[in-house]
């Protein structure tokens, strides 16, 4: 039951997020549009927001916590403050570093991730690459805040205290729509106040969770350990977890790197298509995955394997009664949602019809994206990273084949699609690795369950179809448009659930074992 209870904490504040995260898109939307200089701030925001995702929500979390969890139930909270000092310290010198290496030779960075515009570049046309070289400049140094953010929220989440570090996201959104709409008129072009957003956003959160974690007693002075043991095991966990947990987003860079090739605009309507999968995925499979992994690695350590597979299947059900009626209904309610969202100020009706095309790509692999979530915390549960790390180049060299593949036959929609497909490989053999290992399978009652939930979803998919295709003609205004979605969202919330109730299911089938 804690762990329901703490689900749905994080998911209540990873809601709130979410939902400023959209607000936040729409004010970039209206801005600056899809074009080159949208192009130019996503892919500066892109690289430091890449490495955040690796810092605070894969490689470094997925490490720190069971080693983490591992000291404090074998040597109490003593203990915890040495360790913690000592990963504060050793990280925070590399992360500086690198930090200070990203803005100095930004450009060089750019040339990497953005190599179509490098090309562009030595050819004459240099004003994308030059302006998000100027761009990333600003942006880098979200990543040295974030890391800390990563840090205390990792500590905080070990403690059960999922509110601090789920809420600490919103104070970015706040940031970049506070700085875009109050500095936006003050620069030539207004993605350098997005981009001085990213920065104060990035201080703003870092700030936040200090007092928090001297409220608990675990703010301590950072100290050098590079050669420490727990430190050296969190950073040969950290390591290869990299690739083993992050599949996703590093594919999803790769994209980019190829989108630059393309017609421009491309990147706009990648980016503006996966904030849309983001948030189904944000607020129920990351986190989901944020709080299995600490009882994961408890469960680990106390040698509890009956429970262990218990809590791989409660979330696995869980991510799959809300992965797939959202995928569903992304892909029916795609246009209106968009239209509502995106379409005003520099974003064309016809951008949004882009956009459409590539959020159907993506959402073909929501199901994927939120299972991995949830299978990669039962290896990194148990210390286990090679697994998931082969698995994990095994997907990415798939995703870079399909990307070559589709890419000149679908265009931007082909490298959507590739990235869908590279997932549902990774979640395929991230779970026959756990099966074979006799960690984890689906039980009879799981199977039973995803069956439920594809026929709720059906019939769901089929009524909001219906009433959808005869309203949608007749909307002639926002106003219009809001009532819709809205209503056809509550709707098939309704018929879903209801549906769910007649097949069998009750509120008490949604607890986590005990």
């Amino acid at each position: 039951m804690a762990l329901l209870k703490s689900g749905l904490i994080v998911s209540f504040m990873t809601l709130i997020s979410r939902v400023l995260g959209l607000v936040r898109d729409m004010v970039i939307a209206g801005l600056v549009g899809a074009g080159a200089n949208a192009d130019a701030y996503l892919l500066a925001n892109k690289i430091p927001n890449f490495l955040r995702r690796l810092f605070a929500e894969g490689a470094f979390a997925q490490a720190f916590v069971p080693v983490l969890t591992e000291v404090k139930e074998k040597h109490g909270d003593d203990e915890v403050r040495v360790l913690l000092a000592k990963v504060a310290g050793t990280l925070g010198v590399i992360v500086c570093i690198v930090t200070l290496i990203g803005v100095v030779a930004s450009p060089l960075v750019v040339m990497i991730f953005g190599t179509g515009w490098f090309v562009e570049a030595l050819d004459g046309n240099g004003d994308k690459f030059e302006l998000a070289s100027t761009l990333l400049k600003i942006t880098f140094p979200y990543l040295f805040f974030i890391t800390f953010v990563a840090l205390t929220g990792a500590v905080l989440n070990t403690y059960n205290r999922f509110a601090v570090a789920a809420f600490t996201p919103v104070l970015l959104n706040v940031a970049i729509i506070l700085c875009a709409i109050s500095l936006h008129d003050r620069f030539s072009d207004p993605a350098y106040a997005l981009a001085i957003g990213v920065f104060v956003g990035g201080l703003v959160q870092f700030l936040f969770q200090i007092p928090y974690l001297y409220k608990s007693k675990l703010l301590v002075r950072p100290v050098w350990a590079w050669n420490d043991e727990y430190v050296r095991r969190v950073r040969m966990l950290m390591l290869p977890a990299i690739l083993g947990v992050s599949v996703h987003q590093i594919n999803a860079l790769v994209d980019t790197v190829i989108a630059t090739f393309l017609a421009k605009g491309t990147i706009s309507w990648l980016y503006y298509a996966d904030r849309l999968i983001e948030f189904p995925l944000g607020l129920f499979g990351i986190g989901i995955a944020t709080v299995i992994l600490p009882s994961l690695s408890r469960l680990h350590t106390n040698e509890d394997p009956k429970q262990f597979q218990s809590t791989m299947d409660w979330a696995v059900r869980f991510v799959l009664m809300m992965a797939v009626p959202a995928m569903a209904g992304l892909m029916l309610l795609g246009p209106l949602i968009i239209d509502v969202l995106y379409e005003r100020g520099k974003f064309t009706s016809e951008t949004g019809d882009q956009v459409y095309w590539a959020v159907m790509a993506y959402g073909s692999g929501l199901m994927s994206y939120m299972t991995v979530k949830v299978l990669a915390p039962g290896y990194f549960a148990r210390q286990d990273t090679k697994t998931p790390v082969k698995i994990g180049i095994i997907a990415m060299i798939s995703n870079t084949l399909l990307n070559f593949m589709l890419a000149p036959w679908l265009g931007y929609i082909g490298l959507a699609l590739a990235t869908a497909l590279a997932a549902t490989l990774n979640a395929f053999m991230l779970y026959r690795g756990l099966h074979k290992d006799g960690v984890y399978t689906l039980s009879t009652q799981t199977v039973v369950w995803i069956l439920k939930v594809l026929v709720a979803t059906a019939v769901m998919s089929l009524a909001v179809y219906s009433s959808f295709a005869e309203f949608y003609p007749l909307v002639n205004n926002t106003t219009d448009a809001l009532i819709l979605l809205f209503g056809s969202i509550l709707a098939a919330a309704v018929i879903f659930f209801a549906m769910l109730f007649v097949l069998g299911v009750r509120l008490h089938h949604l607890k986590p074992a005990s």
